[in-house]
């Protein structure tokens, strides 16, 4: 009888982790394969069609290699401008009190509700000759609208908010008795900013920064509005790849495109490679 008692006693053996966690990660994996898998695989299996040489040749257009230059130079200089802005706007928004602080804040998130095309309208529509920036720049000399300088101005608009998230977020649990207790011990503001602030900040500012130079390089919506997509002046790669498509160059777009998606994917490395250098900061 206490044999018997202590035998249904005995709880069951747990589920091995495979198991317990099979729908899961089988609905994982399917949606992952569908949306993401597919269409990845479906672009390199289709690259992989063409000769190496051939591949070669398309990648390296001269058109191409000009929208190389002009994307992934102004998108470098967008996220550089972000980096600073966005940098200073999310120490405003966490360190100072003002009127319409929330209203700011919410404004940030807004391209990326946005739809592209709404703000490539909106953009041109200020910054044209007629507009209400582009008319006081003229005088001057200086054109924005249908320019590169109007893809810049693109890219910084779309890609700000990377930097103000990953930044803002830091500067809320940094502790601010530190910063009291260097300039106790007669460290300036500057040394203070320099050696206690900023070094709890690069991690999170390489990061937004990154995100932001992906995001400005994918950039179609806005920008294909906004310049005049004039080869060597203002095309940028992913518009080069619609116009292919549309001259029924496949072949030509897949090649391009097959450049844009393994930058993107370094790109992507690294932005991983400096959250996992953020998390081992902070720990």
């Amino acid at each position: 009888m206490t044999v018997a008692n202590t035998q249904s006693t005995i709880p069951p053996a747990p589920k091995k982790n495979w198991q317990r966690f099979s729908l899961p990660w089988g609905i994982t994996i399917t949606y992952l394969s569908i949306i993401l898998l597919l269409p990845v695989s479906a672009l390199v299996l289709r690259a992989a069609t063409l000769t190496p040489g051939e591949f070669w040749r398309l990648a390296t257009d001269p058109v191409a290699l000009s929208t190389y230059n002009i994307t992934f130079g102004t998108a470098f200089v967008a996220a550089a401008i972000n980096c600073m802005a966005g940098t200073a706007t999310a120490w405003v928004l966490v360190r100072y009190d003002f009127p319409f602080k929330r209203v700011l804040d919410a404004v940030i998130d807004l391209p990326f509700a946005l739809p592209t095309a709404v703000a490539g309208i909106t953009l041109t529509t200020i910054y044209s000759e007629q507009g209400w920036i582009g008319a006081l720049l003229a005088p001057l000399g200086l054109r924005v609208a249908f320019t590169r300088l109007g893809v810049a101005v693109a890219m910084v608009f779309i890609s700000v908010p990377f930097v103000v998230r990953s930044v803002q977020p830091v500067l809320q649990e940094l502790d601010h008795s530190i910063e009291e207790a260097a300039w106790s011990l007669g460290a300036s503001h500057w040394e203070t900013t320099w050696r206690v602030v900023l070094p709890p900040l690069i991690p999170a500012i390489l990061t937004g920064t990154t995100q932001a130079f992906a995001r400005a390089v994918g950039e179609y919506g806005s920008v294909v509005l906004i310049a005049a997509n004039i080869p060597y002046q203002d095309l940028i790669a992913p518009i080069l790849v619609f116009q292919r498509l549309e001259q029924n160059d496949m072949a030509g777009a897949t090649a391009i495109a097959t450049v844009l998606l393994v930058i993107s994917l370094v790109l992507l490395l690294m932005v991983n490679l400096l959250q996992a250098w953020r998390q081992r900061y902070e720990g």
